[in-house]
């Protein structure tokens, strides 16, 4: 899909301790899934996350999504399960204060906003965990069945999903050691994995598009019309977004 204007997309950056090419510490986001973002459509835009101290100004950061037509929140370390009142598990990994707290703001003003957005992996634990929800910390070590996996997914008919993917049964990339334990108020499941854990949450209600996903829709989007579908629906909504009003 292309447009005249291409519906700008904010995708909050992931600290990276280094990268070869830069030398140093850096902010980045998966090729995959700017390259995902850019075939349907739409601009996507990286989005220094700026929260001092773990927390991030609600003013602030509702006026720097307000110029977006959409918002993606991607992939990447754990949330600190401080954040959901839980002690942590040992296997938690690349927990960072200020990305934590930039994204959790992201949420609630991307939900307050009514900006489409699309949560992956851990996307939608962060939307879970901003909704009141909380996270299973540990589903297993490297051998785990959603580490470097594919497998199938069952999805709820008449979603939001669903209509996306155009199917119920997706295949999914998964990397992931965490799941959703209880859900976050007014989410509603979508998807699940043969062993139940949720792939799929929606907010019914929501003015405006939301689906978020488990699996990682970016690793297979290129030859796979479902995960295809997905990029296409959120990019499509904010493409009918009117800017300051119009």
């Amino acid at each position: 899909m292309s447009f005249a204007v291409r519906p700008l997309v904010a995708i909050p950056a992931r600290f990276a301790a280094s990268t070869s090419a830069l030398r140093y510490a850096a902010e980045v986001n998966a090729r995959a899934l700017i390259e995902a973002v850019w075939r349907a459509g739409g601009e996507p835009v990286t989005l220094h996350p700026h929260a001092p101290g773990g927390r991030a100004d609600p003013a602030e950061v509702g006026a720097r999504l307000a110029r977006f037509d959409g918002v993606l929140l991607p992939g990447g370390g754990d949330v600190d399960p401080g954040r959901y009142a839980a002690e942590p598990h040992a296997s938690g990994y690349d927990i960072d204060a200020e990305q934590d707290g930039f994204d959790l703001e992201v949420t609630y003003q991307a939900l307050e906003l009514g900006l489409p957005l699309l949560a992956v992996c851990r996307g939608l634990q962060v939307v879970n965990v901003a909704l009141g929800g909380t996270l299973h910390q540990d589903m297993g070590g490297p051998g785990s069945p959603h580490r470097h996996h594919v497998h199938r997914v069952a999805v709820r008919p008449g979603t939001l999903l669903a209509r996306a993917a155009g199917t119920t049964k997706v295949t999914a990339s998964c990397y992931h050691h965490q799941r959703v334990d209880r859900l976050g108020v007014g989410l509603t499941v979508t998807a699940r994995a043969a062993d139940d854990t949720v792939e799929g949450l929606e907010l019914p209600g929501h003015r405006g598009w939301f689906v978020a996903v488990q699996w990682h829709p970016e690793d297979t989007a290129r030859g796979d019309a479902a995960q295809r579908g997905v990029f296409g629906a959120f990019v499509r909504a904010a493409a009918r977004l009117p800017r300051d009003g119009g």
